[in-house]
């Protein structure tokens, strides 16, 4: 077994946390030490460059914020290699391109649909101000509360429960205030009767990268610091000797003064040692999604579309449709165009079970009925999985979570980063995390 040389601080996991959090270190002064699972940093936000195409393997990424320090961070590591977009979002229902958000486009739906939204709207309305609407139990309690009934029924909760691959009854709502505003009255109602109005305007202009996908913002970041990443590092083992951390993938042992974790908290604590029953049990009860996205690239145009919400199953599978050659002018070689498909699953589910060559050819009939795309045009594809994907905050989790941080907090293993602090952080929020630890906030 190889012994390596001490540092002061080993970042356990190389996504765009790790990265960022190394970066800030290593200004700082700090002797730190990146280890990473995979052959290549990015975690989520790595990007496949093939056959002239680039797209993002973890899902559909762009840059915005309403947290304009992390905007201008951002764009700032990027410098020149940016493209400025128009977000042009819609919700594929019954046929129609509908204007996201939902209640922002009610006037698109068939009559009897626009109707049921804006009474059971009103009704809420009414409820609310009688003071007769009952706090929310639930995630699903939330958005009858908030969006009324018919609003609920055809988008919001047939969609959340697609895309979290889990029972909307049985999720907290404490993660969604400030995260999916309340709909301005006044928005909703313009809305019903033709007025266009906006949504999430922090999103109607986005940047993206110009060349090299979203992983161009993680390489950025990384430039400068290679020589501190060690890629190919399996944490197998990690213990506390001498009042040093121990850190080994069985071949390797990494010592270290202080120990960040940027992983996720099921791959640290299985290789911790002695960890208490009641928290590996917290830990094994965090709930998550993974994600399959497929790639494709096809001859000729696509919509003038950022991206596409899917709720209805029977369309098929995906949960969004993106449209990354509507990003940047390099994504696709000239004369084609970028398709990218987003599937939530579980390990042991249908999805889970199915060949690349079954999901490819499912996104590819989907498109196809869909009017996005036919088979003819194909002249790329892919598949790529990431295990964790999506935090779903299940009924138990703020138990759950707090037993396992203070658990951290007692050993001294600081945690950072979207899946280590299991939290639904954008790429924004992972930014702030990072930020917020150099100033001694987390």
């Amino acid at each position: 077994m190889r012994i390596s040389i001490p540092v002061n601080t080993v970042i356990l996991g190389g996504g765009l946390t790790g990265i960022a959090l190394a970066r800030q270190l290593h200004q700082a002064g700090e002797r730190v030490q990146v280890l990473e699972a995979e052959e290549t940093t990015g975690g989520l936000c790595r990007s496949r460059q093939e056959a002239g195409f680039t797209f993002d393997t973890g899902g559909s990424h762009i840059i915005f914020s309403r947290d304009l320090e992390v905007l201008r961070f951002m764009h700032s590591v990027l410098g020149r290699n940016l493209e400025k977009r128009d977000r042009h979002t819609r919700i594929l229902y019954k046929g129609r391109l509908v204007p996201y958000p939902f209640e922002n486009g009610l006037y698109m739906l068939p009559k009897e649909d626009l109707f049921f939204c804006i009474s059971e709207f009103v009704k809420n309305l009414i409820l609310a101000e009688k003071g007769e609407l009952p706090p929310p139990a639930n995630f699903r309690d939330w958005i009858y509360n908030t969006f009324g009934k018919g609003i609920a029924e055809l988008y919001m909760v047939p969609y959340n429960e697609k895309i979290w691959n889990f029972p909307t009854e049985k999720m907290s709502s404490h993660w969604v205030e400030g995260r999916v505003p309340r709909p301005p009255v006044e928005d909703v109602i313009k809305s019903a009767i033709g007025i266009e109005t906006e949504g999430y305007v922090h999103q109607a202009v986005f940047t993206y990268p110009l060349e090299g996908g979203i992983q161009a913002l993680v390489r950025a970041l990384g430039s400068g610091i290679e020589d501190l990443v060690t890629c190919g590092f399996r944490v197998r083992k990690i213990a506390r000797e001498d009042g040093m951390w121990q850190i080994s993938d069985g071949d390797r042992i990494v010592s270290a003064d202080r120990l960040i974790s940027c992983m996720p908290l099921q791959e640290l604590f299985a290789a911790l040692d002695d960890v208490p029953d009641h928290v590996r049990s917290a830990v094994a009860s965090l709930r998550y999604n993974s994600i399959r996205c497929v790639c494709i690239g096809v001859k000729g145009d696509v919509p003038p579309i950022s991206w596409l919400y899917v709720p209805d199953r029977e369309t098929g599978l995906e949960n969004r449709i993106s449209f990354p050659s509507n990003y940047s002018s390099c994504v696709a070689p000239e004369g084609c165009s970028a398709i990218l498909a987003e599937i939530t699953y579980n390990e042991g589910d249908a999805i889970s079970a199915m060949s690349d060559e079954e999901i490819i050819s499912h996104v590819i009939e989907s498109l196809d009925h869909m009017g996005f795309a036919r088979p003819g045009d194909v002249i790329y594809s892919g598949t790529e999985r990431h295990k964790y994907a999506y935090v779903v905050y299940d009924l138990d989790y703020l138990e759950n979570i707090a037993t396992i941080k203070e658990y951290c907090r007692h050993r001294q293993i600081s945690l950072v980063g979207r899946f280590s602090q299991f939290e639904y952080l954008n790429m924004d929020g992972c930014i702030r995390s990072v930020l917020d630890f150099m100033q001694g906030d987390l």
